[in-house]
């Protein structure tokens, strides 16, 4: 298991936005199993990525378990 943490200027709604392009259909090809306002599951491949938010501020923080 893999966990990171990063904090971006972005907002929740653009993080989603640039997970679900990146680890998505159209990027890597995973498939969203799970999806509520600060929590995605993506899934695929024998392996799944879970992307938790937290907007503090001006600051978003993404968590990342894979």
């Amino acid at each position: 298991m893999i966990n990171l943490e990063v904090k971006t200027k972005l907002t929740q709604d653009e993080v989603i936005d640039q997970l679900k392009k990146f680890f998505g259909i159209q990027g890597l090809g995973l498939h969203i199993s799970e999806e509520a306002p600060q929590c995605l599951t993506f899934e695929g491949g024998g392996g799944h990525v879970t992307a938790t938010l937290c907007q503090k501020g001006d600051k978003t923080r993404i968590n990342l378990v894979t």
